[in-house]
C-alpha cells in the first residue's frame, strides 16, 4: 500500500537474522531465560525503542520502516518481538489493551507481560491498568478479557485502524481509502467501516459510491446513534447527484 515495490523477502530475512543473532549471542535452553535474552538483545543491544515523537508518523506502523529505523509504536514493536521470538521457538502473543498494546508469554507459573514500547519492561496487571489509565486520561479497571491473546486477524485490524486514524487526521484520503477497503474485507460484519468508506469516497468526489455505502450502513443499522446524521449527509449527496443529471 505505502511501498508497492517493497522487497518483502528482504525484511523476512531481516527477522531471520535477528533471531540468529539472538541465538548466537547466548542460547538459553530455558524458555523464560530465552525470552529475557531476546528482550535484552532487541531493546538494549539492537536499540529498538518506542517513538513517542512523532507518535503518529505513519512509518511507525509499517514493519519495514520499524526494522530500518528501529522505531515504532506499541503494536509494531510487539510484532517484531513476536516474530523474532517465534523463530526462536517462543510462543509470544499479542494483547490488545485499550489504547495500548503489549505481549504475553505463558509459563508454568502464569503469564509474563512485557511492554515493547517501554524497552520490553515487565508489567503486572496492576501496572497495565496504570498505563491504560494514563493513556485514556481517566481511571480504568481492566478485566480478564482484556488480557486474552488477539488473533492474527484482530492484530491486523488494529494495525490498520492506527493507519486509518493517521490518514484521516492528515486528510490523506487516497491512502485512507486503501486502508478502509482492507478493513471492510477483514471485518465485513463491522458496518462502521462501510460508513467510514463512504466518508472517504465523498472526500474523493465519489458521490455515488459514497451514497451506496451509507445506504448499506443505514440498512444494516437503522437505529445506530449516528443514523440521523448519516441520513442527513445522504440526503445532501442525493441532492448533489440529482443536480448533476
Amino acid at each position: 500500500m505505502e511501498y508497492p515495490e517493497l522487497e518483502i523477502r528482504e525484511y523476512l530475512d531481516r527477522l531471520d537474522r535477528l533471531a540468529a543473532q539472538t541465538k548466537a549471542a547466548g542460547w538459553e535452553r530455558d524458555p523464560l531465560r530465552r525470552l529475557h535474552r531476546l528482550r535484552e538483545f532487541l531493546f538494549e543491544e539492537q536499540g529498538f525503542r518506542g517513538n513517542a515523537e512523532p507518535y503518529y508518523d505513519p512509518r511507525n506502523s509499517f514493519l519495514n520502516d520499524v526494522l530500518d529505523r528501529r522505531l515504532g509504536i506499541p503494536i509494531t514493536l510487539s510484532l517484531v518481538l513476536i516474530e523474532v521470538g517465534r523463530r526462536l521457538g517462543l510462543a509470544i502473543h499479542g494483547i490488545g489493551l485499550p489504547a495500548h498494546f503489549i505481549v504475553g508469554f505463558q509459563t508454568q507459573d502464569g503469564c509474563v507481560l512485557l511492554d515493547p514500547f517501554s524497552g520490553g519492561a515487565m508489567l503486572t496487571p496492576e501496572a497495565c491498568q496504570e498505563v491504560v489509565s494514563r493513556a485514556l486520561g481517566r481511571p480504568v479497571e481492566l478485566q480478564d478479557q482484556h488480557f486474552v491473546p488477539v488473533t492474527k486477524r484482530q492484530f491486523l485490524v488494529r494495525m490498520l485502524n492506527n493507519l486509518k486514524a493517521i490518514y484521516f487526521q492528515q486528510e490523506a484520503w487516497d491512502k485512507a481509502l486503501g486502508v478502509v477497503e482492507r478493513l471492510v474485507l477483514l471485518d465485513p460484519e463491522n458496518s462502521c467501516e462501510t460508513r467510514d468508506r463512504g466518508v472517504v469516497l465523498l472526500k474523493l468526489g465519489e458521490l455515488r459510491r459514497a451514497a451506496q455505502d451509507w445506504e448499506t450502513y443505514l440498512g444494516q443499522r437503522p437505529e445506530a446513534p449516528d443514523a440521523e446524521s448519516v441520513r442527513s449527509r445522504l440526503r445532501r449527496v442525493r441532492q448533489a447527484l440529482a443536480a448533476l443529471n
